[in-house]
């Protein structure tokens, strides 16, 4: 399997490549009033309208205001993007090198150990589906 992996504040996470729709620059935000305190807003992506989600408050990151990308996901036909300090590399991995870490929130599907750092590989489903 393929894995995205980028940068939130100080550490390296990642989502597989079969839900990633795209990467985008940063852009223009609308505010919701009434939307959870996780969701920064919704934006316009060619004609579409999807909801940005700041990964750092959802995964109670500290915020280091140095947001770049906006990862575009698309899960059971719900497209979302998810905000972060930048996009580092697409990478193949194989199932065995996944290695389960404990995570009672859902959100982790497990750890990778490459030689120079450690990637945290996110369940983008169940980020999307809170």
């Amino acid at each position: 399997m393929q894995i995205v992996i980028f940068n939130l504040g100080s550490e390296k996470y990642a989502l597989t490549t079969d839900i990633v729709h795209g990467i985008e620059k940063m852009m223009s935000i609308t505010k919701v009033p009434t939307a959870p305190y996780y969701v920064k807003g919704l934006s316009n992506l060619r004609g579409s309208i999807i909801t940005i989600i700041d990964l750092k408050t959802f995964l109670n990151i500290e915020n280091n205001g140095q947001e770049q990308n906006i990862i575009v996901v698309e899960i059971n036909d719900e497209r979302a993007g998810f905000i972060v300090d930048g996009v580092e590399e697409v990478v193949e991995i194989s199932d065995d090198m996944i290695e389960k870490v404990d995570d009672n929130t859902g959100f982790v599907k497990g750890a990778v150990n490459f030689d120079k750092y450690i990637v945290t590989l996110l369940e983008g489903e169940a980020l999307i589906n809170r």
